[in-house]
């Protein structure tokens, strides 16, 4: 009696493409992590200064969707003393002025990365007058005593409140995110409010001025790791102009 043929079942071909495409996606993954620890072990080891891909790959992982946001606005960054006075000196040597100019460069840096036109400007530029632009934030420092804290203030006389409101609370809040420093809200002084370069850029162009923090006891934090306010105020006029948009 002939016996009846059996045929074997095969494994199906795309199932085990499929799991073949799974695996190599965890490979990649494996390998983009481990080289994400790699930078970040780096940048420790340098003391904290991170490097130019380190800087990429941040603005990669903290901004999605942040390019289309700062694509093609204009912001202006005003250099606190820069090409009027070193602003505050400390007994160490360390200066307002320098300390600033770091951080400055740095948020330029991300944001024209992220498509924006940044005009990096001095403390009493000609190109103030009138200036227009989608954001303006002037960077300074507070003085070089044991203390700690950042504040920010626009102009008490402003023709657009609520816009600089908006541009105030996200640099706040992302200044607190990236540095941890508090809000210091005591220290606010009238050289803020009625900053010089507030009655001289349009009136239509949002302003602001920021202190990062104190020479004297957030030295840490603004003179060693300038990329942390750096981010900061970069993110802050992100998430200023995302709403701008909506």
């Amino acid at each position: 009696m002939a016996r009846k043929a059996t045929s074997r079942k095969q494994p199906a071909r795309g199932a085990a493409t499929r799991q073949q495409q799974v695996e190599r996606f965890q490979r990649r993954l494996l390998l983009l992590l481990l080289a994400v620890i790699a930078v970040i072990g780096l940048a420790t080891w340098a003391g904290g200064q991170r490097s130019q891909a380190e800087r990429w790959l941040g603005d990669w992982l903290n901004m999605p969707g942040a390019t289309s946001a700062a694509s093609g606005r204009r912001i202006g960054i005003v250099v606190g003393h820069k090409d009027f006075d070193s602003g505050a000196i400390c007994e160490d040597g360390l200066s307002e002025g320098a300390t600033v100019a770091k951080i400055a460069e740095r948020v330029a840096d991300r944001l024209r990365r992220l498509g924006a036109e940044v005009d990096l400007l001095s403390e009493y530029d000609d190109r103030l007058n009138g200036y227009q632009a989608d954001a303006l934030v002037s960077i300074h420092a507070d003085s070089c005593i044991d203390r700690s804290g950042y504040k920010a203030a626009r102009s008490d006389t402003s023709v657009i409140p609520d816009v600089e409101d908006r541009l105030l609370g996200c640099l706040m809040q992302s200044y607190s995110e990236s540095t941890g420093l508090d809000f210091d809200s005591n220290s606010i002084t009238v050289d803020m409010t009625e900053y010089h370069a507030f009655k001289r850029v349009a009136s239509q162009t949002p302003a602001a001025i920021i202190e990062v923090g104190f020479l004297g006891g957030d030295a840490g934090i603004i003179v060693r790791q300038p990329d942390l306010p750096a981010r900061g105020i970069a993110n802050g006029i992100v998430c200023f102009l995302e709403e701008q948009t909506q």
